[in-house]
């Protein structure tokens, strides 16, 4: 039993006594493992419940629970996916194996930039994506800016060459496992609360993130050299149970997409502010930005794709987004 199952347990009294009064006022519970009150995500979640609550007429809000209070991203899903809570905030990687199309947006090199990631996600594509996950309990949101993730460790990673032999720290995902793989590294997956400690201990040689949480986690005060190798913009997804949102009626369902969507501007708003100032933080504490050479990163990718967009719909969606301007 996990510290987290009592945790379960009272999660999932509360959402069966939610569900069995439909007619009150309801407080959704939306779960977020970033420590920061005023993390990007954090922060556009509540303001989602603002948009929410005043769209209701006071009727319903949200109340996050952020430092991992309600557990794992891995953990909170599971939760989400039975009803037990009602919403979670996660990387869209721990999707990967049980929504398909996450995939696409989760592949190596995908994006030419931060705005052709934000034309997607907010197109036909993303809406594709998000809708792709109801068949399995799970309604998609909204996508939320998580940045593009790059290799940090206790040595500069300029090349291909130099991440050979690493052990390097991902997300509990096969495709992570993969793309580390491809770098000729070794990829170790662990949840994001042991990485300080793996870091500072030697367990593992480095970690891939974004700038916000390379700063958010402290992990700066570990290992200094940040290579931006800018391998992935997989984005953050805001997921909400197919349970409890099939019990709500349509115009309160239409309220909650709405403020869904109407928080993403806020996140992102969040978001480049928190990076400018994370960059600025962890350069004062003595990290090192190094640049490196993307395109031989980007070479070696080919094997990630054959492994990964194995379906005609994958290859169709991953053409879409190559194609588009």
């Amino acid at each position: 039993m996990t510290r987290f199952a009592p945790i379960r347990t009272l999660a999932a009294a509360a959402a069966l006594a939610l569900l069995s009064a439909p007619a009150l006022a309801l407080e959704f519970r939306s779960a977020d493992v970033h420590n920061s009150d005023d993390y990007p995500t954090v922060a556009a979640v509540r303001h989602m419940s603002q948009l929410l609550e005043k769209a209701s007429g006071g009727k319903h809000r949200i109340k996050v629970f952020n430092k991992g209070a309600l557990g794992t991203e891995k953990e909170t899903i599971d939760q989400v996916k039975i009803g037990a809570l009602e919403m979670t905030r996660v990387n869209i990687s721990p999707m990967n194996a049980i929504c398909a199309k996450t995939l696409v947006p989760t592949m190596p090199f995908l994006f030419r930039s931060v705005a052709h990631m934000r034309q997607v996600l907010d197109g036909p594509i993303g809406e594709e994506i998000l809708a792709g996950c109801e068949a399995q309990g799970f309604i998609g949101l909204a996508f939320y800016d998580s940045g593009a993730r790059s290799l940090y460790g206790r040595k500069p990673v300029k090349t291909v060459a130099d991440a050979k032999g690493l052990k390097i720290r991902v997300q509990q995902s096969d495709l992570w496992v993969s793309l580390i793989g491809a770098m000729g590294a070794n990829a170790t997956p662990m949840p994001i609360g042991e990485v300080f400690t793996g870091l500072k201990t030697g367990l593992i040689d480095a970690a891939e993130n974004n700038i916000p949480s390379y700063d958010g986690f402290k992990h700066f005060e570990a290992v200094k050299f940040y290579s931006r190798t800018e391998h992935s913009m997989a984005p953050e997804m805001l997921l909400m149970s197919k349970i409890v949102w099939d019990k709500l009626p349509k115009a309160e369902q239409d309220m909650v997409r709405a403020a869904a969507k109407q928080s993403v501007a806020f996140q992102r708003q969040k978001w480049d502010e928190q990076e400018a100032k994370s960059l600025a933080a962890v350069k004062a504490g003595g990290a090192e930005i190094v640049e490196v050479d993307k395109a031989g990163f980007q070479a070696v990718m080919a094997p990630v794709y054959a492994k990964f967009i194995t379906t005609p719909d994958l290859q169709r969606l991953v053409k879409a987004v190559q194609d588009s301007k």
